[in-house]
């Protein structure tokens, strides 16, 4: 059972990016995800955790009205919605089936995005 991110990219200021994380050998629809990013030299910080329950997503403040989770069950498939992207969000970005980072030890390989003109 595995979770894989995929989608990131190199993008100007301002652009747009949609990542993916997809689950295999087990169903993401019963689980909250979240979304972390590390850029270099800092630690994994929280970027949005999706809701089992209802859906609802509670965003870190500096993605706050930028970025949008949104959960495909019949791909099972959770993606991020990133628009009007800033060099500070340059980072790995990982998903994971849970919100609280510490409880997880099965962390991908990530995506990498940057961001840079």
């Amino acid at each position: 059972v595995e979770l894989v991110e995929s989608g990131g990219a190199l993008v100007q200021p301002g652009g747009s990016l949609r990542l993916s994380c997809a689950a295999f050998g087990f169903s993401l629809s019963i689980y909250p995800i979240g979304w972390f990013r590390q850029a270099p030299g800092k630690e994994r910080e929280g970027v949005s955790c999706l809701s089992s329950k209802n859906n609802s997503t509670v965003y870190a403040n500096s993605v706050k009205g930028r970025f949008t989770t949104s959960r495909d069950n019949a791909r099972n498939t959770v993606y991020l919605q990133m628009n009007n992207l800033k060099p500070e969000d340059t980072a790995v970005y990982y998903c994971a089936t849970t919100c609280n980072p510490w409880e997880y030890d099965s962390w991908g390989q990530g995506t990498q995005v940057t961001v840079s003109s």
